[in-house]
């Protein structure tokens, strides 16, 4: 989707010709919203250039190494833990939680990608915000394995996030798997199990 005024549209719209030139997309519909308004309220999208590559969706600016990129991961049906990491980056969190709520399933794979030392703080915060979102869910809960695997991660700052994500699940039946962090080395993670078993205990 594009729009007249748009500063981006004509550049993402160039990348996607080319791409169905080189055979790497298969087909490409656009929309001038000047002509077709309602197509915005469709798609649910604000902003333009919008566009949608298989399941995944983008607005703004993207360069034509990202296009590629999504094009592929598209096509291989992977990449979904990626695509929030993106979200994220771009300030999209509601878009994100929005997705996640529609396709729970995705949310473990998601968490998993907390154990990655190189991940950038301002994914890490935005994952925190979306679990927050998940709180005493069901899909959050079929993530305590991968949540109990990182509270027993090397990291003390991911120990001590996995252990108030723990908390966020409302199981009490977590309780033993809490105390042991009670033992921890690092204060800080002691000090997250306190106040995680405090309220799980609360629940019980």
């Amino acid at each position: 989707m594009i729009a007249p005024d748009c500063p981006h549209c004509g550049k993402v719209t160039e990348i996607l010709t080319g791409l169905v030139k080189e055979g790497l997309i298969g087909r490409l519909e656009i929309i001038n919203l000047s002509v077709r308004p309602e197509a915005a309220a469709e798609a649910g999208t604000r902003s333009v250039p919008w566009f949608r590559i298989g399941e995944f969706e983008f607005t703004g600016a993207h360069t034509e190494g990202e296009i590629r990129a999504w094009v592929e991961k598209a096509s291989q049906g992977q990449g979904w833990a990626a695509y929030y990491h993106d979200l994220i980056d771009n300030r999209e969190l509601g878009d994100a939680i929005q997705s996640l709520q529609q396709n729970p399933e995705r949310l473990c794979e998601l968490i998993q990608t907390l154990s990655d030392k190189d991940l950038p703080m301002i994914i890490k915060i935005g994952i925190g915000a979306i679990l927050e979102d998940f709180e005493n869910s069901g899909p959050l809960r079929r993530c305590i394995p991968e949540l109990t695997e990182l509270s027993q991660s090397n990291d003390p700052a991911l120990r001590a996030d996995a252990c108030h994500y723990l908390g966020l699940t409302g199981t009490p039946e977590l309780i033993p798997a809490i105390e042991a962090l009670l033992k921890d080395a690092d204060p800080h993670v002691r000090e997250i199990a306190e106040e995680t078993l405090e309220e799980l205990k609360a629940r019980a």
